[in-house]
């Protein structure tokens, strides 16, 4: 029998809100903490020591040479590909089940600990590196399908742009701060008698333990919604999930503009999460591979910089988008600026090296 909320879900709850938010808070730890900032360099770093001890350039993982800072980014490919094939299930999972809640709590969990696990990379076992993070980062994703999916359920129409940049900005935030904490850490950590390369690993595992924890303010505060719809005959998830893709796909044509919309947004999308994926491994990559050298401090704190200054950007945009424009003239603006400084950066960095 349905619960009273999923017959009459109350939206625009602020308590409701800010649980909602916080799961933002809560995993962006990951996407800072780990995917930007350490586990890009100590990983290609434990590569490039395996790769000399072998006498190679390349590190072998399943038996494919890799270079030692090309194997995150490889790793990173590979689980969006696994997203591509997985999140389907999970989509049909949200559109026939209240499992939402349930569903959002299992993958969050499964990656927090997947990333506290991230503890144990040491010497040899750089390859593990690369496997914590495929199993964390398909987690991530599956987790934001049901994140996002509350987004209507929690906030009427004409709240969802100030909703969604509220947890936009939270999510800066949250990441920024654990990054600030894991910063005068690994700053101070030969101090307190902690080698650097223990003070990484324990940043590491640090956004798992963020991740888990500020989860549980969520879990305590979000509603279920939605009674299950009933599958149809000789039906399962994971044959509706593909179904309705397929069919999705069959009838976009129908449909001119989401077709352009989801073109513009894998172009866009990828290629913004491209540049913050590879930006601390070419950051902190040796000069005469074509890096920054970047020391490990000022990498950090450029990161951490950026996170708070995102806050505001979030917040703004978000005010922006309903009080001066609209949502799709405040997402161009911000993709034009976004372009231009991606653009002068990349003809900066050529001249300033002698290329052009």
């Amino acid at each position: 029998m349905a619960t009273l909320d999923e017959i009459k879900p109350v939206v625009n709850d602020k308590r409701e809100i800010f649980g909602w938010a916080m799961y933002d808070w809560a995993n962006s730890a990951f996407s800072t903490t780990v995917g930007t900032v350490f586990l890009g360099p100590y990983v290609a770093s434990l590569a490039r020591s395996a790769a000399e001890v072998a006498g190679t350039s390349t590190v072998s993982f399943l038996g494919i040479p890799v270079a030692p800072d090309s194997f995150l980014p490889y790793c990173i490919s590979f689980s969006v590909g696994m997203q591509v094939l997985f999140l389907p299930i999970l989509g049909a999972i949200a559109d026939f089940s209240n499992l939402r809640k349930q569903m959002m709590r299992l993958f969050a969990m499964i990656g927090a600990v997947s990333t506290i696990l991230m503890f144990f990379l040491t010497g040899g076992f750089w390859w593990l590196g690369g496997v914590l993070f495929i199993i964390a980062n398909l987690a991530f994703g599956a987790a934001i399908v049901f994140y996002n999916a509350y987004l209507p359920d929690i906030a009427s129409e004409e709240e969802r742009d100030r909703v969604s940049s509220y947890g936009w900005a939270m999510g800066y935030l949250g990441g920024g701060i654990l990054l600030a904490l894991n910063l005068a850490f690994f700053l101070f950590s030969d101090k307190i008698g902690v080698p650097g390369d223990l003070a990484v690993r324990i940043n590491l595992a640090s956004a798992g333990i963020w991740w888990l924890g500020f989860s549980f303010i969520t879990w305590a505060r979000l509603r279920a919604r939605r009674a299950s719809r009933a599958l149809p005959p000789n039906e399962n998830y994971a044959t509706i999930g593909f179904k309705q893709l397929r069919q999705t796909l069959g009838e976009i044509n129908h449909f001119p503009e989401t077709l352009k919309f989801l073109l513009a947004y894998f172009l866009y999308n990828d290629g913004i999460q491209t540049v913050i994926a590879v930006s601390s491994t070419f950051a902190a990559a040796p000069l005469i591979q074509g890096g920054l050298e970047l020391d490990q401090q000022t990498l950090i704190a450029v990161i951490l910089m950026v996170q708070f200054v995102a806050y505001f950007g979030a917040r703004l945009w978000g005010y922006m988008a309903t009080h001066w424009m609209k949502a799709k003239q405040s997402v161009v603006l911000s993709l034009v600026i976004w372009l231009g400084v991606v653009i002068y950066i990349y003809a900066g960095l050529k001249v300033e090296n002698g290329v052009i």
